[in-house]
């Protein structure tokens, strides 16, 4: 058991996604984890539903939990921590998923008597293959550390990796699955276009997605080594790949990630 009970505040699709994994690996009892939110029928839904205990009060939710995980938007998030603050004890590890706000803006309102963790998931956290992100302050104690990569890997992988780093990371691992989800549309459009039907053209255009990532993960390879071998000489392939670079496919990405990059910065220098 990881601790005593988790408090989850805030149960939107992040937030869900994170306690039906906890449910799912049974690190603790599902009457152990506390759900919190303002829409008090999407919490007694939910609740209902995994077994959770639907919590209505703030301050009882966050007392009770040796654990509490911000589940919020950023343009909220630090008033949520400073309404919990008076009601967080001595040791309780406190968690935002909040992009761009850094811990030492959470410092403003959370005791340095609680640990905190900054963490930055991304949506496939809703089928168990998320990517967290976890950055903490130097002395955190290691018990909590590892309470908080176990959590967090309920619904995925997770990532160690320090503070300065984050706002990079919300376009690497935050944002990108809009970008592929964008790419696999574009596939399946031109397989429709010639001719495929539009449930059999997605679903080839994503496994297609997903098997290539799975042979970067397990091969160890630089992706350009797999491209290269896939691209015969004089074959169909290299046509393909040289319509993209003629398009700037590499560049849109990097422009892309660029941006989100910097509008990650003006969030944390609360800019909005």
């Amino acid at each position: 058991m990881v601790c005593d009970k988790i408090a989850i505040i805030g149960i939107g699709n992040m937030g869900s996604a994170l306690v039906k994994g906890i449910v799912r690996k049974g690190i603790i009892p599902s009457e152990n984890i506390i759900l919190y939110d303002t829409d008090s029928e999407k919490t007694e839904k939910l609740a209902e539903e995994i077994g959770a205990t639907a919590s209505f009060d703030l301050k009882e939710a966050v007392g009770s939990s040796g654990t509490v995980i911000l589940c919020v938007k950023p343009n909220i998030v630090l008033n949520v921590a400073e309404e919990i603050s008076s009601y967080l004890n001595k040791g309780t590890v406190v968690c935002s998923i909040a992009v761009g706000i850094p811990i030492s803006r959470y410092r403003e309102y959370i005791s340095n008597e609680c640990d905190f963790f900054r963490i930055m998931p991304n949506t496939p956290a809703l089928v168990g293959e998320g990517m967290s992100v976890i950055s903490f302050e130097e002395g955190t104690k290691k018990d909590s550390v590892e309470r908080v990569l176990k959590i967090f890997s309920c619904a995925g992988k997770t990532q160690i990796l320090d503070e300065k780093f984050m706002n990079q990371v919300t376009a690497l691992t935050g944002s990108s699955p809009a970008y592929v989800f964008m790419m696999i549309e574009a596939m399946g459009n031109a397989g429709v276009k010639s001719g495929i039907p539009a449930d059999v053209s997605y679903r080839l255009a994503a496994q297609a997605v997903l098997g290539s990532a799975k042979m970067v993960l397990e091969s160890g390879l630089h992706p350009a080594v797999l491209k290269d071998r896939v691209c015969s000489p004089a074959g169909t392939t290299i046509e393909a790949v040289e319509a993209l670079e003629k398009s700037n496919f590499r560049y849109a990405l990097l422009e892309a990630m660029n941006r989100c990059t910097e509008r990650a910065k003006e969030i944390s220098g609360g800019k909005g």
